[in-house]
């Protein structure tokens, strides 16, 4: 989930914010600042861009993760509106989120857990149904084996 160029775009411009804060006071202190501080504000959008991984055995998003067999359904929101929808008014309070604003779509995968009060994991994706299809395919994986 890492950001879009545009975020990049978008936080550049803090270095004429800097610049034109300090040009009275030291031109050179004003470049220095931003660019630190631009620099400062790539490495947060990074490193704060949760990476999402379906293994044979578990499913890992951020630093959560869950063993497979305990991984339900998984709805695809492939659309902003259906994105929108799940992410709002159709969110349940209980549910663990790892939403980006940058990504337009999600996906809404169900925890099988009966000691768990969390019904399902709402997942900022740029590719919902790929995520849906890796987990089903680890998911038969982890069955064939058990058997």
């Amino acid at each position: 989930m890492s950001p879009t160029i545009w975020m990049y775009v978008i936080g550049a411009l803090v270095i004429p914010a800097v610049m034109a804060v300090f040009i009275p006071i030291n031109m050179i202190v004003g470049i220095i600042l931003g660019v630190a501080l631009f620099a400062g504000y790539c490495a947060a959008l990074y490193g704060g861009s949760p990476i999402i991984e379906v293994s044979a055995s578990t499913l890992r998003v951020g630093s959560a993760n869950i063993p497979i067999n305990l991984v339900g359904d998984v709805t695809a929101n492939d659309n902003k509106t259906e994105a929108r929808q799940a992410a709002g008014p159709g969110l349940d309070a209980r549910a663990w989120i790892c939403l980006r604003g940058w990504v337009g779509t999600n996906a809404k995968i169900e925890i099988n857990d009966e000691r768990d009060p969390i019904p399902y994991w709402l997942v900022s994706t740029r590719e919902p149904a790929a995520l849906a299809a890796a987990i089903s395919q680890a998911k038969a994986r982890s069955t064939s084996a058990a058997r």
